[in-house]
């Protein structure tokens, strides 16, 4: 009993195996063919096998021809059947492919991706779904794109009317000392000396952001107290604000550790303080403060400018933004707060601004030293 059931398996595993090898062989060469003609060969070698098997059994056990023909008529229907069904998953899979084909074609031409309504399968559903993420973060790529474009080009008309102004002075300067109209030379050179300062600020400010945008700007932390770097930022931008007649004030610091580069942060701390002072009126108050939140230090720089229009406060630490004529500083190309974003953002924090009664408040979140 024993061997007979060991002898019926034997011939059904070569019937079965033959089937099988002459499939793969089968989908080997149809590789590159429909997945509709794969899945048929698919049920085909299934019911090769089991018909291979079958046979054999029934040949090694000597059925009666009545009973051949019935298990062969079984098998051929359940061929029929099982044909049919292949067909038709191929059917659908092929158009839900061609579908999702179509929809991408139409992500390379115009860059828009609209899924199929249904998918076939759950591999092309998922498929279908990356393809939609990926069309989102490609739109919002290019509308990054198109924005530093534009940002680009305002900054370069911006750079070319600010120069244009001092290299136009500085040449009317030095034809007036070169044709002796000048009774006091030493005015001129006191004024050229300015003109020229400026335009090396403006290089500096250039500088300075190219390296941020190309992310090689070296940064070498230490620790260091809050309460230091913004008594020598107000200390340094002391003059500027009795130049314009703007009180600084620095009362609510706290002295809590941060972990910063001490140059580069306060180059932050700086423009701020300019762009403060530059904005508020005579006789107005510029506060700076420190405080620790949680894991962050938040240092604040508020002015007396009157505030930001909502619509331009997305816009605010943008290269080249300097938004109304009213708030645009002297010689000023829009540097200043877009080097402040940069350097906060190499520090691992982030800059914001936001209105107050009066004015604006500009505030840096940096990570709290351990």
């Amino acid at each position: 009993m024993v061997g007979d059931t060991l002898l019926i398996a034997l011939y059904a595993a070569i019937g079965a195996a033959a089937a099988g090898l002459t499939g793969a062989v089968a989908l080997r060469l149809l590789r590159n063919r429909s997945v509709a003609l794969s899945l048929a060969v698919v049920a085909a070698v299934t019911v090769a096998a089991m018909l291979a098997g079958t046979m054999l059994v029934s040949w090694a056990m000597f059925l009666s021809d009545h009973d051949l023909w019935v298990v062969t008529m079984v098998c051929a229907m359940a061929a029929v059947v099982s044909f049919a069904v292949a067909l038709l998953l191929g059917r659908s899979v092929v158009k839900g492919s061609q579908a999702l084909a179509e929809a991408t074609r139409a992500l390379g031409d115009d860059g828009s991706f609209v899924p199929p309504a249904t998918a076939p399968t759950a591999e092309l559903a998922h498929l279908s779904r990356q393809l939609a993420a990926t069309s989102a973060k490609l739109t919002a790529s290019r509308e990054r794109e198109r924005a530093l474009e534009a940002s680009r080009r305002e900054l370069v008309a911006w750079i070319s009317h600010d120069l244009r102004t001092p290299l136009a002075g500085l040449q009317a300067m030095t034809e007036a000392l070169e044709d002796g109209m000048v009774d006091d030379p030493r005015v001129y050179h006191t004024r050229i000396r300015t003109e020229v300062e400026r335009m090396t600020d403006m290089v500096s400010d250039l500088f300075e952001l190219s390296r941020i945008q190309a992310g090689v700007l070296a940064l070498t932390p230490t620790r260091m107290s809050v309460y230091d770097l913004v008594g020598d930022a107000i200390a340094g931008a002391d003059a500027l604000a009795r130049e314009h007649r703007v009180r600084l004030v620095g009362a609510g610091v706290e002295q809590v550790p941060v972990e910063v580069d001490g140059r580069e942060m306060s180059r932050v701390l700086a423009n701020l303080l300019v762009n403060a002072i530059r904005r508020t009126p005579a006789d107005g108050t510029v506060a700076v403060s420190a405080r620790r939140e949680a894991d962050r230090v938040v240092l604040s720089v508020t002015d007396g400018c009157g505030g930001i229009a909502p619509e331009d406060l997305p816009r605010v630490f943008d290269t080249g933004w300097r938004g109304t004529d009213a708030r645009t500083p002297p010689a000023g190309a829009g540097l200043g707060l877009a080097i402040v974003r940069g350097i906060v953002e190499a520090h691992k924090g982030r800059a914001a601004v936001s209105n107050v009664p009066g004015g604006c408040r500009f505030e840096v979140h940096l990570p709290a030293a351990v």
